[in-house]
């Protein structure tokens, strides 16, 4: 009788979301000639080595008469991140409605930072 030799392949997935979801509140937002900042409080992310959803309360509107075609930026202790859409498109004023909550997607192995869709 033979035995026959069982291959173990590695899941097709990974598991995102160990601890939850993750929730933040904007402490700020500032605009400049080049883009619109939303802040947070100092610390929000420290050693958080995350990938999976995160909700974000925009708890300040984009100032009316912002230039719709800033690129939207989210900054902590003096570090900016990236905004995206869909294809690496830049998020914009524009996308943002006004206040509330967003759903989001980061994965901090490579920097993305994109809303999810029917959002925008």
């Amino acid at each position: 009788m033979t035995r026959r030799k069982e291959v173990i392949m590695p899941f097709p997935f990974q598991f995102v979301n160990r601890r939850g979801s993750a929730a933040i509140v904007t402490s700020g937002v500032n605009v400049t000639a080049d883009n619109v900042v939303f802040s947070f409080p100092n610390h929000s992310f420290v050693n958080a080595w995350y990938r999976g959803t995160i909700y974000i309360d925009l708890a300040q509107a984009v100032p009316t008469g912002t230039t719709g075609t800033l690129p939207v930026l989210f900054e902590t202790n003096g570090v900016t991140q990236a905004v995206t859409k869909y294809n690496g498109e830049a998020l914009t004023a524009a996308d943002i409605p006004g206040t509330g909550v967003f759903e989001f997607w980061f994965d901090r192995t490579t920097n993305t930072l994109q809303i999810m869709t029917g959002v925008v």
